[in-house]
């Protein structure tokens, strides 16, 4: 699924398409806004990628992260990885949330919510985006 989002074959509400990943919109969303960075190749696990890869994965992430904060006014993110537990999708990504304070999320525990439309979830892709202008 995520290697036909990197290829353009499958739709989705990408926010940056860059040479080391790409970045888009987690359609089962912890808070809106919530955005997935993947590498280009399919990895599984984080510590299958490759080390040349690093460098410019995680300054996409750390993009990502500048970008949910400044677009969306969010109070910060929560960042994570899950490798193989609790990975729904067997492909390496990188979560980015926004957070507020006092918005409910407690530990590890991931009420999940929808976009009301696609409007909406362009909405919320078109704000990050912009932020990483």
């Amino acid at each position: 699924m995520f290697c036909g989002i990197v290829a353009g074959e499958v739709p989705a509400f990408v926010v940056a398409d860059e040479p080391d990943g790409v970045a888009f919109l987690d359609t089962r969303p912890v808070f809106k806004g919530h955005v997935l960075v993947v590498p280009r190749t399919h990895l599984v696990t984080l510590d299958t990628l490759p080390a040349e890869v690093l460098p410019g994965y995680f300054r996409l992430v750390q993009q990502i992260i500048v970008a949910v904060e400044t677009g969306l006014g969010s109070g910060g993110t929560f960042v994570a990885v899950n490798n193989k537990v609790s990975q729904s999708v067997p492909h390496l990504h990188t979560h980015v949330v926004p957070r507020t304070k006092g918005d409910g999320l407690r530990g590890f525990f991931w009420p999940r919510t929808r976009y009301t439309d696609d409007a909406e979830a362009t909405g919320f892709a078109r704000r990050i985006a912009a932020a990483l202008a």
